[in-house]
């Protein structure tokens, strides 16, 4: 069971980003590893140039993704934790994937209609094209598992397709009959989502998702917020007028379900063993007092390890060149067999 997980290094990492993806990287590591397989976590410098961007920021953005993810619990001696840039056979996989891609598939991808939408001087191909370059960054090593949020269905849905359709076109199959899928050149992975957690909110507009390029700053909790600033967040939180205060989850309760999940995530809990525990609570105070003494015991150790990971850029350098090195050696192979089976360059 091998894992693989990609994360963009643009934007300050909130806790929707923890408790939606980070924490399940670290669960997926030591599963592979119980399993005697390998656990491969990327952080996705190529994706972050197909929209306008600043190029000093983008290196340091990488390496505070890398810092908090190492902080978090990602072990690079345990994992292969690299950046995308430094793998060239992911983006020559990613061409050669083209050939099964559908640009029809293409145009129907949530993501690039909302970014292309807010692209105001250029809307550019490797926007469109991003959801390939996603697909070859798992197929390229023949991922199992990939834990990822909920919002990346649609991507791991057409990452499958691709891998089926190449198989079934360049492994012998029938592309028409799924029975006859042929030789399993790609691995066909596997998403894997969260079930508690699986969308936090933006505090103060809990019918958005939580966001760093489109929420609001009050209702985003920063992971490297100090205590008293995400203590303050989740006091101010937004709940709603219900009187006297009921503290259950319902699509009448947005913010009061937001926090809900919240406290859960953050202790270990179901939402229903969180609802049982305030049955008695004197109101929401009682609620957003839990949830932010659960949130900042939570951060702590995360924000004291990234604060002396991220000191050291050096360090950081020496683990991803490390890390670049173990994953080329794995995509090394799975892109020879790509090009062995579409007849691209010499014979093996």
């Amino acid at each position: 069971m091998r894992v693989y997980s990609g994360i963009q290094p643009t934007g300050r990492k909130h806790l929707g980003n923890y408790l939606g993806a980070i924490r399940h990287y670290v669960t997926g590591q030591e599963e592979a590893q119980a399993a005697g397989d390998e656990s491969i976590f990327c952080v996705v410098d190529l994706h972050a140039t197909t929209v306008a961007y600043d190029p000093a920021e983008l290196r340091d953005r990488t390496y505070d993704t890398i810092a908090l993810l190492m902080a978090a619990g990602i072990d690079p001696e345990r994992s292969v934790l690299y950046r995308q840039g430094d793998v060239p056979e992911v983006p020559e996989l990613m061409w050669l994937l083209t050939a099964v891609t559908a640009h029809g598939d293409l145009n129907r991808m949530h993501q690039f209609k909302e970014k292309s939408g807010q692209q105001r001087d250029l809307v550019s191909a490797g926007l469109f094209l991003y959801p390939v370059l996603m697909a070859a960054d798992v197929l390229a090593f023949r991922a199992d598992r990939i834990p990822v949020g909920d919002d990346q269905r649609q991507h791991v849905e057409l990452m499958r397709d691709i891998a089926l359709r190449f198989n079934a076109r360049f492994g012998g199959g029938d592309p028409q009959d799924p029975s006859k899928p042929g030789e399993q050149i790609l691995t066909v992975p596997e998403g894997t989502y969260p079930t508690v957690a699986a969308r936090i909110m933006d505090l103060q507009a809990p019918e958005k998702k939580m966001s760093t390029s489109s929420g609001s700053v009050e209702g985003t909790l920063y992971l490297l917020d100090d205590p008293k600033a995400a203590e303050k967040k989740l006091k101010r939180a937004v709940t709603d007028s219900e009187d006297p205060p009921v503290i259950r989850r319902g699509p009448d309760k947005a913010g009061v379900s937001n926090l809900i999940d919240i406290l859960a995530a953050t202790t270990d809990r179901t939402p229903d063993e969180v609802e049982a525990s305030l049955v008695d609570a004197r109101g929401y105070g009682d609620l957003k007092k839990a949830a932010a003494d659960a949130v900042t015991t939570m951060l702590a150790p995360i924000q004291e390890r990234y604060r002396a990971l991220r000191e050291d850029e050096a360090a950081i350098e020496d683990a991803l060149a490390t890390g670049a090195e173990k994953a080329r050696a794995i995509a090394r192979p799975v892109l020879a067999d790509v090009r062995e089976a579409m007849g691209v360059g010499p014979r093996r």
